[in-house]
């Protein structure tokens, strides 16, 4: 059978259906009645001659050659949307999209939180979903789960390779409650050690800062973790505990979380955020608009030690 003899909706079909392994939500996801979505299903499991999604318990789980679809579908649907969703203009005014992109709650505070509050009224009807960094991050953009990454060289080891920019730069700086009696300015190597801390666990992402303590020989006392870096700052709050913390975070949130910002021997230390896409999506209106936006406004960001002008 040639391709012109199939119905290219089943591939929509399909996407939905590997995606949820549920018809119910399946259905949801594509805008169509459940029976409709069952006949799809049918259709599908025809076309294959294989079941594709077989119950266990009272869940449908994916065969293992549905397994093996997910990604080749995911591609062929991207390409087939790049094609026929493309235009050779993007009105930001009128025109509507929808974007997503992987990065970390630190990024999301210090550069697309003000970012997307500046672009709101150039572009009415665009839509930006933000997914927490993890470690599929680089599948998910490579099969077009997600528009673009923002993650720092130091996490990947080096440039992915996707097209990308750099965007900015930030250092590691120790983040104390206001009043801790027993910390000034500045810590030694001895006293970063002495301390109890609140740490940044990262799930399944190690954090950055791991690999220069060990290299630096430093063993944290960790008394708390938490997944987020914005919540960090909160719970050092009325404490003696201490956080290794990016200084732009911390300095965003400094006043509001009642903590004081001290050099360290990490200090030294930058990382470096860059925005990744994948090539097909390089010469897409609509994309080149929101990441000339991301970029723009990225280099625009002063330093954070630098004084603010009123």
């Amino acid at each position: 059978m040639g391709l012109a003899g199939i119905d290219l909706n089943l591939l929509i079909a399909l996407d939905a259906l590997l995606t949820e392994c549920n018809v119910t939500r399946a259905a949801r996801r594509t805008s169509v009645g459940q029976p409709a979505m069952s006949a799809s299903l049918a259709r599908l499991r025809k076309h294959f001659d294989d079941p594709l999604l077989v119950k266990e318990g009272r869940r449908l789980m994916r065969t293992p050659l549905a397994e093996a679809l997910v990604s080749p579908v995911r591609e062929a649907l991207t390409a087939v949307e790049s094609v026929m969703l493309r235009s050779s203009a993007f009105d930001p005014k009128t025109d509507r999209a929808a974007f997503s992109i992987v990065a970390a709650d630190y990024v999301t505070m210090v550069l697309l939180r003000p970012l997307l509050g500046m672009i709101a009224d150039e572009a009415p009807y665009v839509r930006i979903s933000v997914r927490q960094v993890d470690v599929n991050f680089a599948d998910q953009l490579r099969r077009g789960d997600v528009d673009m990454v923002i993650v720092p060289t130091e996490l990947t080891g080096e440039r992915l390779a996707f097209p990308c920019e750099q965007l900015f730069t930030d250092r590691f700086v120790l983040v104390v409650d206001r009043n801790h009696p027993d910390i000034g300015d500045e810590v030694t190597l001895d006293e970063l050690t002495s301390l109890r801390y609140v740490a940044y666990s990262g799930g399944a992402v190690t954090p950055i800062a791991d690999a220069d303590l060990a290299a630096l020989g430093v063993h944290l006392q960790v008394e708390v973790t938490t997944q987020g870096f914005v919540v960090v700052p909160f719970l050092i709050t009325g404490t003696r505990l201490a956080s290794l913390a990016l200084e732009r975070l911390a300095r965003l949130l400094a006043d509001a979380a009642g903590v004081r910002i001290v050099e360290c021997p990490l200090s030294e230390r930058s990382i470096h955020e860059v925005l990744y896409w994948n090539p097909r999506h390089t010469d897409d209106p609509a994309h080149q608009w929101l990441r000339s936006r991301i970029i723009r406004f990225a280099r625009s960001l002063r330093h954070p030690t630098a004084p603010f002008v009123t």
